[in-house]
């Protein structure tokens, strides 16, 4: 287990965030992406809540922003070095922002995610 401030883990979501290409951070529509100490069951390293890009239509206005949660305590939990917490958020980041571009996990899983 790494300890990790919730600072810096901040940071490390927002360091994540940066790496995301342009082109597709670009058509990112009403997301949120909050750091959570724990989740609201074991075993969750990240939560994406909300309607996919892929399944929004013309009925699609004035709802609340989809919510992306970054875990802190079981990422750090399941990390030896802090490296591995920049790698395992990074991972977390990208699964989550998938979610929200309407690509499940199987598919992540297919494509090594």
């Amino acid at each position: 287990m790494v300890e990790v401030s919730r600072e810096k883990f901040e940071e490390l979501v927002a360091e994540a965030l940066d790496t995301i290409p342009p082109e597709l951070a670009q058509v990112m529509e009403n997301v949120v992406m909050v750091v959570v100490d724990d989740p609201p069951e074991p075993g969750l390293l990240g939560l994406y809540t909300g309607i996919p890009l892929t399944e929004r239509g013309d009925w699609y206005a004035g709802v609340l922003p989809d919510r992306i949660e970054i875990y802190r305590n079981p990422i750090c939990e399941i990390c030896e070095t802090e490296d591995e917490v920049v790698e395992e958020v990074q991972i977390t980041v990208v699964h989550e922002i998938a979610h929200h571009f309407g690509i499940d996990d199987d598919r992540l899983h297919e494509l090594g995610w």
